[in-house]
């Protein structure tokens, strides 16, 4: 079973007190593989190579913002991200929710409100994750899923789930067969601050289906029930 803390943390700031000051408190946390990188240059390499699970994010960085950098990761790989920022103005903190960060905590901050905040977005954003038995599978025809790996197998190869699109499969594989409304599967994704996150879930969901589907214009496995939600169909196609 996946543990909370194998999960590979990056933290990006340029004041190197405060990034070893970051790394060593989520260190002693129980955490085993916390990096730092102190550039917006150096945190796109790590974040190619070490393919980290969480990102805190300093909002000012010597050769860019933490807000454009966090754009450029997610296009690439969508992972849980929090800023860590000394500038508390609310249009700042609205702006880094407003992108989809999972956090943003103003600094100086107490080392347990930082251990506390990046444990609970690891655990709302891998919830399925951190809980599903090794070897278990979801079955969708041909193609299989596969929980603790995060990968889907079918005709097409092996791709990998994000970590949204894994809490949002799991959530409606748990109620399969039946209607999993918006507002449940947007509280699977972003936990109970999810209001203003139906468009961002349309996103996902369409990513889901060229996933798993063979022909995602014409899906047979995530049914649209207009005006209700979503649905994964049984094998009987009900």
């Amino acid at each position: 079973m996946m543990e909370q803390y194998e999960l590979k943390i990056l933290a990006v700031e340029d004041e190197p007190q405060v990034r070893d000051m970051i790394c060593g408190i989520l260190r002693e946390a129980g955490y085993q593989a916390v990096l730092g990188a102190e550039s917006c240059a150096e945190a796109r390499r790590l974040y190619q190579e070490v393919r980290p699970d969480c990102v805190l994010l300093d909002v000012m960085l010597p050769d860019g913002d933490g807000f454009g950098l966090m754009g450029e990761l997610r296009r690439e790989r969508d992972v849980p991200t929090l800023f860590l920022s000394a500038r508390d103005a609310d249009e700042d903190r609205l702006r880094g929710l407003g992108l989809g960060a999972d956090d943003y905590i103003v600094k100086p901050f107490l080392p347990a409100e930082l251990v506390l905040r990046v444990g609970a977005v690891l655990k709302r954003s891998y919830a399925s994750a951190l809980t599903a038995e090794r070897g278990e599978i979801l079955r969708l025809g041909d193609t299989v899923v596969d929980w603790d790996s995060g990968t889907v197998r079918n005709a097409r190869g092996i791709q990998h789930l994000t970590a949204k699109e894994h809490a949002i499969l799991r959530r409606l594989a748990d109620q399969r067969g039946k209607i999993v409304t918006i507002d449940a599967l947007c509280r699977a994704g972003w936990g109970e601050n999810f209001f203003g996150y139906e468009n961002t879930l349309m996103v996902h969901l369409r990513r889901l289906r060229a996933k798993i589907e063979e022909d995602p214009s014409k899906p047979k496995w995530l049914l649209t029930q207009r005006g209700l939600g979503y649905k994964l169909a049984r094998e009987d196609g009900t």
